[in-house]
C-alpha cells in the first residue's frame, strides 16, 4: 500500500495576493489529509465513508460530491482503465479556509503518481495540482495552497509574474523561502468560526474586479503584497507590535473590498478586544478561519473557548509537506 498525506495551512500575512503576483508568509497546521492506494481488481474509490466504482470515463463526471478530487486526478492522468483502490480521509475542518481540499488533492495526486511510477519534483507537483484545481475542478484559486501543502513548514512565498494565468508548461515556479528555522516561537492562534464556505465563490468576484482594473482591488492587493514583505522582516525580528499592525492593515483592506464576512469580523473583533496585537483572515473569507497574534496566546484561547462557539487549531511551522511512502 502507498500512503500519502499533506497538511493544512494558514495565511499569516499577505493573503490573498497569491493569485495576483503578490507575496505571503504562510504556515502549516498539525492537521492533515491522507490518501491510501492499493492494488485491486477494479478502480474503486472510498472517501468520507462512501464507495464508488469507476468503470469508464462516464463515471468521472463531477457532481460536487466527495469523489470530485479523485475523479479530477484520474481524469488528468488518464487512468480510468487502471485497477486500484483509492481511499481518503482528513482531520482538516471541512470548508474552513485552511486549504483542506487542496491538501486532499495533493495527497491523492502524490499517492496515485507513486502508484503509476511517475516521479515529479515538488514545484511541478504544486503547479500541477493547481492546474487540476482550476481547470478540472473549476475552482478559482491562487498558488498559496498548492505550494504550502506540497512544501510544508512556514515559508515566505513570492508569486511575482504569476498574476496572469498561463497553461501548465508556461507557468514559472514560485519562490519558496523556508523560515521555520529562524523562528523559535510563533505566538498566534488559529480559530475556525464554524461557518463553512467555498473559497472559489469568494475569490471569483474579486478576481473579476481585478481583471477589470478596479483601482480599489489593484491598489489594495499591491499594498497587501508589500505588507507581506514587511511582515516577514517583523516576524524574523520578533517585532510583534509591528507584525500585528501589518496584519490589521491586511484585514482592513480585505474588509473594504467586501472579502471578509460577519463571522470573521465578529471573531477578529473578539480577538482584538482580548489583547490581540493583530488579527485577520487565515484564508479567503466569507466564514472559515481567522488568525490572531497575541503575546500570551493561551489567554486568547481561553477567551474564545469561553465566549464563542469555535474550534482552536494549532500552527506547526515544522510540519512536513506532502509525504509519500510505501507501507506493508
Amino acid at each position: 500500500m502507498i500512503v500519502a498525506s499533506a497538511p493544512a495551512r494558514a495565511g499569516v500575512i499577505g493573503n490573498p495576493t497569491d493569485g495576483y503576483g503578490g507575496s505571503l508568509v504562510s504556515c502549516t497546521l498539525s492537521c492533515r489529509a491522507t490518501a491510501r492506494i492499493s492494488p485491486a481488481k477494479q478502480l474503486e474509490l472510498c472517501f468520507a465513508g462512501q464507495e464508488a466504482v469507476i468503470r469508464d470515463e462516464r463515471d468521472l463526471k463531477m457532481d460536487s460530491g466527495v469523489f470530485d478530487i479523485a475523479r479530477s486526478v484520474i481524469r488528468y492522468l488518464r487512468l480510468s482503465k487502471q485497477a486500484f483502490r483509492l481511499e481518503g480521509e482528513s482531520d482538516v475542518p471541512f470548508r474552513s479556509g485552511l486549504a483542506g481540499s487542496t491538501a486532499m488533492l495533493a495527497a491523492v495526486f502524490g499517492a496515485v503518481c507513486r502508484f503509476v511510477g511517475r516521479d515529479i519534483n515538488p514545484y511541478q507537483t504544486a503547479e500541477t495540482i493547481r492546474y487540476i484545481e482550476l481547470n478540472y475542478m473549476d475552482i478559482q484559486c491562487g498558488y498559496q495552497d498548492q505550494y504550502m501543502t506540497v512544501f510544508g513548514g512556514m515559508n515566505y512565498l513570492d508569486f511575482r509574474t504569476k498574476e496572469v494565468y498561463r497553461d501548465l508548461e508556461g507557468e514559472v515556479y514560485a519562490t519558496v523561502e523556508p523560515l521555520a528555522r529562524f523562528v523559535d516561537e510563533l505566538p498566534m492562534v488559529v480559530v475556525h468560526t464554524g461557518v463553512q464556505r467555498i473559497s472559489g465563490s469568494i475569490l471569483k468576484p474579486i478576481r473579476e474586479r481585478w481583471l477589470e482594473g478596479d483601482p480599489a482591488v489593484v491598489e489594495g492587493y499591491r499594498e497587501i503584497a508589500e505588507l507581506a514583505r514587511r511582515g516577514k522582516k517583523a516576524l524574523l525580528r520578533r517585532d510583534w507590535p509591528e507584525l500585528g499592525r501589518l496584519m490589521n492593515r491586511n484585514h482592513a483592506i480585505q474588509q473594504e473590498l467586501g472579502a471578509s464576512g460577519k463571522a470573521n469580523d465578529k471573531f477578529i473583533t473578539l480577538a482584538l478586544e482580548h489583547g490581540a496585537l493583530g488579527a485577520k483572515l487565515a484564508g479567503a473569507g466569507g466564514g472559515g478561519t481567522i488568525i490572531a497574534l497575541h503575546t500570551e496566546p493561551e489567554k486568547l484561547v481561553a477567551a474564545f473557548r469561553r465566549e464563542a462557539d469555535s474550534r482552536v487549531l494549532h500552527l506547526d511551522p515544522r510540519q512536513p509537506g506532502l509525504t509519500v511512502e510505501e507501507v506493508e
